[in-house]
């Protein structure tokens, strides 16, 4: 199915995930969709907020994102949000967007980090965005708090996997550049269900937080922990920049300027950053669509 196709395709597969949605249930037909997997802090919300061009999700310490949010971005001439718990309510304001998600959160989990599998539909209309649906999962923990239970690693282990092991699953693995890559706990999910690197795209976060003299180079240019899909590199905005407001627009150029100047980065740069990878999930879709050449286990260094 080419593009085209997928453009077509993406309404449909929007009301079945509401339709199953509003009687409670994940959708488990085995749809096209892409799965933001990545640990806590590894800036998977960041990177989404900067699809969106808005800060619209909680933030704060542990797990933030406590159920499967279904964030279905749509190009539209005016920009505003709907959730499908609060059907033909239009919310302008973006921070509403997120008492939003937290109110409806603590109503399903309660409000003390407790999780549930149970999604929320949250639909982002903007002249500033592409077309897109996708999953943003749980950070992966190992430590319990609040109400969490004992196993709450696995609890969100089996989340996660209810969505990535369908074969129509993109998987977005999310890592921060400063951790070890080779420890990424996201990447080892990707290669639990996808062993041959076929439908997953890494990004790699905080490479401007990396300490001096060393760089993520090998990575992005797909050497050391080879994907059939490659790697993306971002720099998002840190926690100072958050707290002082620095907008999301200011940001992406800072992000642009980064791998610019980067003498590690520049010769890659048209190939990294936000909008080269909002880009390339817009065009790659239906993750059978697997670019040559033939086929081999990508995986093979990753132990």
């Amino acid at each position: 199915m080419g593009n085209r196709g997928m453009e077509d395709l993406i309404p449909l597969v929007n009301k079945l995930q509401d339709a199953f949605s509003s009687i409670g249930h994940s959708c488990n037909l085995d749809l096209p969709q892409i799965a933001v997997v990545g640990g806590q802090s590894a800036g998977k919300s960041s990177v989404l907020e900067n699809f969106v061009g808005r800060d619209f999700l909680p933030r704060g310490s542990g797990i933030v994102t406590r159920r499967p949010l279904v964030l279905q971005l749509i190009s539209a001439t005016a920009e505003w949000g709907e959730f499908l718990h609060c059907k033909g309510k239009k919310f302008t304001d973006f921070d509403e967007i997120r008492q939003e998600i937290e109110a409806e959160t603590d109503r399903v989990t309660g409000a003390n980090k407790g999780i549930s599998p149970v999604p929320i539909n949250l639909r982002v209309y903007s002249p500033h965005v592409l077309n897109l649906t996708l999953i943003d999962l749980p950070g992966i923990t190992k430590v319990p708090v609040g109400d969490q239970p004992v196993d709450i690693e696995q609890q969100i282990r089996e989340m996660i996997m209810q969505f990535i092991t369908r074969e129509s699953c993109l998987i977005l693995a999310v890592t921060p550049a400063n951790t070890d890559l080779a420890n990424s706990d996201a990447l080892k999910l990707a290669k639990d269900v996808d062993p041959q690197g076929l439908r997953t795209i890494g990004v790699i976060t905080k490479l401007d937080l990396m300490d001096e003299g060393t760089d993520a180079r090998d990575v992005l240019e797909n050497k050391l922990l080879p994907l059939r899909r490659g790697y993306i590199g971002v720099v998002n905005r840190s926690q100072k920049d958050i707290d002082g407001k620095k907008d999301i627009k200011a940001a992406l150029e800072a992000e642009r300027k980064f791998f610019l100047s980067h003498p590690s980065y520049r010769h890659m740069a048209e190939k990294m950053g936000t909008p080269r990878l909002q880009r390339v999930l817009n065009e790659v879709r239906d993750p059978l669509l697997a670019p040559d050449p033939p086929v081999e286990n990508y995986w093979y260094r990753f132990y």
